[in-house]
């Protein structure tokens, strides 16, 4: 792996924190919907081998800000390094700190003309939509957002993450016992209704009577601001909620620490945080970012990719603990419970063959 730019340590945290988190547009293009599998997103294996090994690929992953242990970031990573592997290929990875360094890295990407450029969230988005209309002969990835209007060889990886909202709210409908759920949001904007919305209307698919609050972190900086986080976390426990989303990505650890001195229970998103504070957070709304990497990546060298792939459940893009097949050892609250366990498998199930039906609140 060859870093051509140096990485700038002392703004990691700043910079990491803002990339975990989707696009906030609310005017995406018309989805393709990606190849359904029958498997629960309980794993993250590579697709089936599509190239032959006489033809060995090769990939560039430019993030937009140095990868550090946002783990959002290393995924993309690892699908990418898995699909160059598969093939007997070669992959690198372009880490960037700021505007200059994505440019400059995405430009390095194309004078090396890979097979494909993989991008990552919406930092990246005007660039992905100049870069690849600027340079048609070359197929770039961008995952977690998409332009309004993406060229022909750019090619955008969604994610459906209002499903395993959905299911995050059905454990909290089983287990509050205050009957008053709630989320602390980063931003008060439709994108993010994916997350609180869902999780409410899951909730109350088990009982209609549960109430729900929402306050919004806000601010210079939504994504990382976890004293504010905490501050409004409290808050809502104070107006006695028991169970509160936190959807704020590195704000999220002030609504973990309130959890703990409240007493409440959180949930967590991206990926498996119930380690970072184990008793208080029953599961995560996660997304399998390897996954999608790895599965877009297989399509546009297949010729079959969309302009934009949705990824949910039933694709394994997205998922929760209570799914997973690590859960015993996740540290998530959920597997105290096997019998609201059960319940989301089947719930899951029913979201996968369409006999439930989530709606999406950003176009719903």
């Amino acid at each position: 792996m060859s870093r051509p730019l140096k990485i700038l340590v002392l703004i990691l945290a700043l910079a990491v924190v803002g990339a975990a988190c989707g696009d906030s547009g609310d005017d995406a293009p018309a989805t393709t919907a990606a190849t359904a599998t029958t498997a629960a997103p309980t794993t993250t294996a590579a697709p089936t081998t599509t190239m032959a090994p006489e033809d060995p690929i090769s990939l560039i992953y430019v993030t937009p800000n140095p990868m550090g242990v946002n783990s959002f970031l290393i995924l993309g990573e690892v699908g990418t390094r898995r699909a160059a592997e598969r093939h007997g290929g070669t992959w690198k990875t372009f880490e960037s700190v700021d505007d200059t360094t994505r440019r400059a890295n995405i430009e390095a990407a194309i004078d090396e003309a890979p097979d494909v450029i993989v991008l990552t969230t919406f930092t990246l988005t005007e660039m992905a939509d100049e870069y690849s209309k600027a340079n048609p002969d070359q197929q770039f990835i961008l995952i977690d957002s998409c332009p309004d209007e993406p060229a022909p060889n750019l090619h955008c990886g969604v994610f459906r993450e209002h499903e395993g909202a959905y299911l995050l709210g059905v454990m909290a409908g089983h287990l509050s016992e205050a009957k008053k759920i709630g989320s602390v949001v980063a931003l008060d904007i439709p994108f993010f209704k994916r997350w609180w919305e869902s999780f409410w209307v899951g909730a109350q698919s088990v009982d209609p009577s549960i109430e729900n609050s929402a306050v919004f972190i806000a601010g210079d900086n939504p994504f990382s601001d976890p004293a504010r986080a905490k501050e409004l976390a409290l808050s809502l426990a104070a107006q006695g909620l028991d169970h509160i989303f936190a959807v704020g990505a590195g704000s999220n650890g002030g609504v973990f620490e309130a959890a703990a001195e409240a007493g409440f229970v959180s949930y967590g998103v991206d990926i498996n945080q119930c380690p970072e504070a184990p008793g208080y957070i029953v599961d995560n709304n996660m997304k399998l970012v390897d996954a999608v990497v790895d599965q877009l990546i297989e399509q546009v060298l297949a010729g079959t990719a969309g302009p934009m792939v949705a990824f949910g459940l039933a694709e394994g893009g997205t998922g929760v603990m209570a799914l997973h097949p690590d859960l015993a050892t996740s540290e998530c609250l959920i597997a105290d419970h096997p019998d609201i366990v059960a319940e989301v498998e089947k719930v899951a199930a029913g979201i996968i063959d369409g006999s439930i039906v989530v709606t999406d609140p950003l176009f719903g």
